[in-house]
Parts: structure tokens; C-alpha cells; sequence
């Protein structure tokens, strides 16, 4: 059942479901009309007004004569708490129309945040760097969460419509215009979506019906009904949600954030049903789609298909990934890092993506006869960095700041290097420095002195030393944005070559992409140094890394000829501190690498082009 006003050619259906109500009126506040609305099967209420203008306002008018914005707005021009706008989806003027997607393996994802990658903080200025991403090997933007949220700067992971885009970061047109750019660029355009709870100020969903009940209260507060008294509706809003943003905006695909902790226990889960409408919309469409889970556990049922009886997700992050780099790189060892340091978790997470599995009530490292190879490469988004490991620090620090900038390369290396699809967060691939903080604009003063209280609890297990920024002060949000001028520097263009070059390799080798056997003929570890040999009908390649602050000598344990050298992150041209390593390695000769250092060397004459 489609749900919001639905606009063509001057007419306008306004459906709404709110299952508990007796009456409905459907108001125009600038005109001062009112209509009654009829209500059908399911809890759903219509009207249909013809002879109607696209930007027109309006609210509905309650059971006990509240007006209220549409929980399925597509526009609140005037904030969470105004009302909301009829949108004509069929005005913009698409150009992709040969656009059909990428492969879900050639994907070399770049997450950012609206407001806070340009100054501007728009969707309009964030389709003006599009092309420079795209020529630095970028194929997939994920926007962090850009539905209407309260307050004008937010993470946005507040949000308390889900069907609209923000009024700050710029009109629908404007999304439009920024997937239009991305896809005759040849760059996908994906959303972070929240559907596991809502933000906790400006939230009218519950004035309508069930979405939410206070009776079922998770960790961000109440949980999503989906199986309880009248959820029918619920699963429809959010089943529709995913249409809205596919067919209006032309999306590549979705990231749902904290999928298990969304509980059903219907005989069809609703990420099972979910998945399915995607896989559908795609068929029907001509073009691929991708839903992308985001999880703190590991369960397979996540990524197996649902005729198998698993939620059929096309990906998911893999936190396993950046705990084992993250850990292991700069010595921390607090909170969910504790269980992660050696470089063996490295090797482990490299060969079989997982290193612990279950979900909350039974999470537990993996045995070592469990595997779960079978599990494709491509099914796993890996990273050194997202918004969540800066932004969820005491002070928002990125790698570059905590550990330096040889470290930050390093881990670059292992990402877009891995068997897996490779994520980078904005800014990271020209080294910025600036960090990534926790921000909200709440209106309510008690509830901002509540979410201070909140993060110092969220911070208790780091032992994290210094006093964290107060997420309702401008400041906190201004320190938060990129400064563009670091990458127009000369060590700035510098780093940016070395992702360019790792990108390069990548994009030039199948060795180095998503396989379903990841193409890892052997992989060593010797002390802090990990050795992965990777090999495919046409080339063979040795990456050597050393994940220690000194130099330390090893012998090149791989046989079969000589390899040749063909990046190394210590080279002055990346910024770095001048190479050890030798052009050429043959079997056996003993080498010394410094610190942090990653290295590739591809064998002749077959690596060579």
C-alpha cells in the first residue's frame, strides 16, 4: 500500500495510515481548508484532491485536534515540527537513463556526510566533487543518513522521516540532481537508512499508530514493531520506504544500520521480506540494486539467501575487519577492541572474514574447524575507518591523528588491497586531520544535557583520557568539517597518490578483487610481519606488511622466480620516509622493511603488462 501524497499531472492521493484514529482531516494550512478523509481496510485513510499545485502544504488533523506533519512526508520545508509539502516526483529531467549499475565486487565505496564534507554542507556542493572523487578511482558514494531530522546538523542517524530528505542539506531536486551526476559519472549513489528506531525529538509516527511501542524499548530507545499487535502497517511503511527511495531517486542501494536489532519473530522476517522487495525492484527495473546490512555480530543467516532460509543481504560491514587493523596498528586494547590485537586476528579475518560469530546472547570467537569461505568476498564492505570508529571516540580523532600518517597508509593498504570490497571514509585519502565528532541541534535543552550524560556512559569502558566536546555546540559540529585546502598540499596530493595508485592495482588485477576463493595462494605471519601471496591464472603478487613502528628483517618466503616491486607506501613520492626494500626479490633474499610499511611486488614475467 503506498503510503504519503502522491502527486501526477495536478492530482494529488493522500494516504495515510493511522489504524487507531476515528477521524481524519486532511488540512491546508495556507488555504485554511479541511477535508475528511475516508478510511479503508488496514487502518488507512485517503483523500484525493484534484486541480492542486506541487509545493502546496499540509498537515493532517488528529482525533483530539492536534495537526500533525504526514509520517510519510517527502518534504519538510519547514523542519520536523512545520508541515509538510507535496513533492512532484515526475518534474526532474533524469539523464541516466543507461544506467543500470555496477557489479557489487568492482565497488570502491566512499562514505561521507552531507553537512560536513563541504562548508557549504548541501547536496548540491557535494555533487560538485563528484568528478575528482570519480577520477581518483571512486565508484560508490554512501551518504550517511540524510532524512529529516530535528535541528539544522545532526549525524543523522536521529532522523524522524523517513521519507524525507533533510531541509538543510537541500530540496528533493537536489538528491535528484546528485544521483543524476554520480550515475553519468559511473558512480553508484547508495543511503544509510535507519529503520531499527527513530530520533527522539520532532517524531510524530506514534500519533498515527503502532511504529514504535514504548512497551518494547531497545538500545537506542523504543524498537520497530514488527511483529506485534498491528505491525502490518509498520512493515509496510518501511517496506515502501526502500520503493520510495529506489523508484523517486533512482538509488543504487541501501545500508540498514543495526539490522539484529530489528526482532521478528513472524514466520517471514521482515529483512527476509525486505530483501525480497529489493530483489524484485531490481528484476522489474532493469538494474542492480544492493541492500547492505550493518551489524555489530556475525551471523550468517544475514548474508545466506532467503530461499535458504537466511534475510538474503547482499553485503555486510565487517567490523572483524577494522577491530583486527585498528587493534593491532595502534596498541588499543579498550572496550571492543580488547578481544583483538595479535596479528593473527589479521590473517584470520584476511582468509575467513569472521573472527568471532553468533549474535548478542551467543558471540563467541570462531572455532578453528568453523568455517565460512563458502561465504563470498564480495558480501563483506571492509574499512580502517567509518563514521562510527572516529565519531564514537572521546574527541572524533581519525587514524591519521592517533596513530600517524604512516600508520593511516598502512591500513589504506590492507583495505583496498583485501580480498574484499574496500571502504573509505571522506577525507581520509588525502590525510585529513580534522576530526569526526558527535553532533546533534536538539531544541530541547534537557534532552541535549541527557545525550552528554549518554556518551560519557558509552565512553566508561575506553578509559579514554580528556573531557568530550558537547555535542550541541556549533563548534563541535564546525571542527567536524573537512578542510579542502589539506588536499590541494603538497603532502595532501602526495597521499592522494598513493590511494590512487592502490586503487590502480586494484582496479588492474583481478588478484586484488573480490573472488569467491579470495586468491590467496599462502599467507604468512612471522612476528609483526604479514606475508599474503595471492595468485589467478594470469598474475601472482606478494604483499609484505610490516605492522610494527621499527624496521624489521625478514626473508622473501615467496618461490618461482623473481618479483618486482611496484608500490611501496614508504616511497617519498607518498609522503613517505624513504623506502628500505629493494626493486627486485627472489626467493630467500633477506630484506629489511620499515616501519609500518606495505609493499607490493608482482612476478615476472607474469604480473607484468
Amino acid at each position: 500500500m503506498y503510503v504519503g501524497a502522491d502527486f501526477q499531472d495536478g492530482t494529488c492521493h493522500f494516504i495515510v495510515w493511522a489504524p487507531n484514529q476515528s477521524r481524519l482531516t486532511l488540512v491546508l494550512p495556507k488555504e485554511n481548508q479541511y477535508f475528511p478523509m475516508d478510511k479503508s481496510s488496514g487502518g488507512y485513510w485517503t483523500h484525493t484532491l484534484e486541480s492542486l499545485e506541487a509545493g502546496t502544504r499540509y498537515l493532517y488533523e488528529l482525533d483530539n485536534k492536534t495537526k500533525k506533519p504526514d509520517p510519510a512526508s517527502h518534504y519538510q520545508p519547514e523542519g520536523v515540527f512545520g508541515a509538510s509539502q507535496v513533492v512532484d516526483h515526475d518534474v526532474f529531467c533524469w539523464s541516466d537513463q543507461h544506467w543500470r549499475g555496477l557489479a557489487l565486487k568492482d565497488l570502491i565505496f566512499y562514505e561521507l556526510h552531507v553537512g560536513t564534507f563541504t562548508q557549504e554542507g548541501t547536496l548540491r556542493a557535494v555533487q560538485n566533487r563528484i568528478k575528482p572523487l570519480h577520477e581518483l578511482g571512486i565508484n560508490a558514494v554512501e551518504l550517511m543518513p540524510i532524512m529529516q531530522f530535528s535541528g539544522k546538523h545532526n549525524w543523522g542517524y536521529d532522523s524522524v522521516f523517513p521519507y524525507a530528505v533533510h531541509n538543510s542539506y537541500g530540496e528533493p531536486d537536489d538528491l535528484k540532481a546528485l544521483v543524476n551526476e554520480c550515475h553519468n559519472q559511473g558512480v553508484a549513489l547508495f543511503l544509510d537508512c535507519v529503520y531499527n528506531h527513530l530520533g527522539p525529538e520532532g517524531s510524530c509516527l506514534n500519533s498515527y499508530g503502532p511504529y514504535f511501542p514504548s512497551t518494547q524499548i531497545g538500545h537506542w530507545g523504543a524498537r520497530i514493531n514488527l511483529d506485534g499487535p498491528q505491525s502490518e502497517g509498520v512493515r509496510n511503511y518501511f517496506l515502501e520506504n526502500l520503493l520510495h527511495w529506489l523508484n523517486h531517486y533512482h538509488i543504487d542501494g541501501i545500508r540498514l544500520d543495526a539490522v539484529l536489532s530489528m526482532h521478528d519473530k513472524s514466520p517471514r522476517h521482515f529483512l527476509g521480506e525486505l530483501n525480497e522487495k529489493n530483489h524484485t525492484y531490481a528484476k522489474t527495473a532493469s538494474r542492480k540494486t544492493y541492500l547492505i546490512a550493518e551489524s555489530s555480530y556475525n551471523i550468517p543467516q544475514v548474508l545466506t539467501s532467503i530461499d535458504k532460509g537466511g534475510f538474503g543481504f547482499d553485503a555486510q560491514w565487517l567490523d572483524d575487519f577494522q577491530h583486527a587493523v585498528f587493534a593491532l596498528l595502534t596498541g588499543e586494547r579498550k572496550g571492543y577492541y580488547g578481544d583483538y590485537g595479535h596479528i593473527e586476528d589479521l590473517a584470520e579475518t584476511l582468509t575467513e572474514g569472521f573472527v568471532f560469530v553468533g549474535d548478542e546472547s551467543n558471540y563467541k570467537r570462531r572455532r578453528p574447524d568453523e568455517s565460512y569461505r563458502w561465504l563470498d568476498a564480495d558480501q563483506f564492505i571492509v574499512f580502517s575507518q567509518n563514521h562510527d570508529h572516529v565519531g564514537n571516540r572521546l574527541l572524533g580523532e581519525r587514524l591519521t591523528t592517533l596513530a600517524g600518517l604512516e600508520v593511516a597508509k598502512l591500513s589504506a593498504g590492507i583495505v583496498l588491497l583485501s580480498p574484499y570490497v574496500p571502504l573509505l571514509f571522506m577525507g581520509e585519502e588525502y590525510g585529513e586531520t580534522a576530526p569526526f565528532q558527535f553532533f546533534v541541534d536538539y531544541q530541547n535543552q534537557a534532552l541535549s544535557e541527557a545525550v552528554c550524560v549518554g556518551r560519557k556512559k558509552e565512553f566508561a569502558s575506553f578509559n579514554w583520557q580528556g573531557e568530550a566536546p558537547d555535542p550541541q555546540s556549533p563548534q563541535t559540529f564546525e571542527r567536524s568539517m573537512l578542510n579542502w585546502q589539506t588536499r590541494n598540499t603538497e603532502q595532501g596530493q602526495k597521499v592522494l597518490s598513493y590511494y590512487h595508485a592502490l586503487i590502480e592495482l586494484r582496479r588492474k588485477y583481478a588478484l586484488f578483487q573480490p573472488q569467491p576463493k579470495r586468491q590467496i595462494k599462502h599467507l604468512y605471519t612471522k612476528k609483526t610481519v604479514l606475508f599474503m601471496h595471492k595468485q589467478t591464472e594470469t598474475a601472482e603478487a606478494a604483499i609484505i606488511a610490516n605492522c610494527a613502528n621499527t624496521p624489521t628483517r625478514y626473508t622473501f618466503p615467496f618461490e618461482g622466480g623473481s618479483y618486482v616491486k611496484v608500490l611501496d607506501s614508504a616511497d617519498l613520492a607518498y609522503a613517505g620516509l624513504g623506502t628500505l626494500l629493494p626493486t627486485l626479490a627472489n626467493s630467500g633474499d633477506t630484506h629489511t622493511i620499515g616501519a609500518f610499511n606495505l609493499a607490493v611486488f608482482l612476478k615476472q614475467p607474469l604480473g607484468l603488462v
